[in-house]
């Protein structure tokens, strides 16, 4: 029986001729908090990317519900390190974008979107203590307010999977920690499978599970191990 995250002999990469990452077996269950660490340019971000769907696998099995990524249709939140925020558009703004995945085309494109879906903005938006900034635009915003907005749009998109990038890499220890301490909660208080690249190994370690990205030794690919 496989997990919600499930890889077998998953080749990630760019290209057929290169594989930068081969991940011989990963298992996480529903609602399970996993943190995987190495150093920068080794292929987590690739390995993230793979399970959102957004680079497609280089050879392998991977399912995510049991299911190829391609056809999980909105039960993936994806956090970029860099966030992908509308920095000249309102909190409230960037939120909707993640609450409209769940509406028809028509109604994304001409704004008629149904009560649902403005109440999970309101709602993602008081989650993250954000009521007040809900008309500022993201770019006059700290730096750790706008990593809560871009959780707030994942949580609005209402997923079952949370992929987050180290999107706390630019903060202060303090702010990111209370960073963490927020989406942590809120994961667990959701059964939300939380899967975090992280560069802070003290952090990484407040996982349940933590997963090292290493070069494989005289091979031009990684690998990726549980810490135990």
């Amino acid at each position: 029986m496989t997990g919600q995250i499930y890889a077998e002999n998953l080749n990630i990469g760019y290209s057929a001729n290169s594989v930068l990452a081969k991940i011989s077996n990963f298992n996480v269950e529903s609602g399970d908090i996993v943190s995987i660490i190495g150093k920068s340019g080794i292929g987590k971000t690739t390995f993230l990317k793979t399970i959102a769907n957004l680079v497609k696998p280089l050879g392998g099995n991977l399912t995510v519900s049991g299911r190829s990524p391609q056809r999980i249709r909105g039960r993936i939140g994806y956090i970029p390190q860099k966030l992908g925020l509308l920095k000249h558009d309102t909190v409230y703004g960037n939120v909707l974008q993640g609450a409209i995945c769940h509406e028809s085309i028509w109604r994304s494109v001409f704004g008629f979107h149904e009560s649902k879906v403005i109440d999970k903005v309101n709602e993602s938006i008081e989650i993250m203590n954000l009521k007040e900034k809900i008309h500022e635009p993201v770019k006059r915003l700290s730096g750790g307010q706008q990593r809560r907005v871009a959780i707030a749009r994942t949580i609005a998109q209402n997923p079952k999977i949370i992929l987050a990038d180290e999107f706390m890499s630019e903060l202060d220890d303090e702010t990111a920690n209370n960073v963490w301490s927020v989406m942590h909660e809120y994961v667990k208080a959701n059964s939300i499978t939380l899967l975090i690249v992280e560069h802070n190994l003290e952090r990484a370690r407040q996982a349940q599970r933590c997963f090292k990205m290493t070069n494989q030794k005289d091979s031009s690919f990684s690998i990726l191990e549980e810490i135990k």
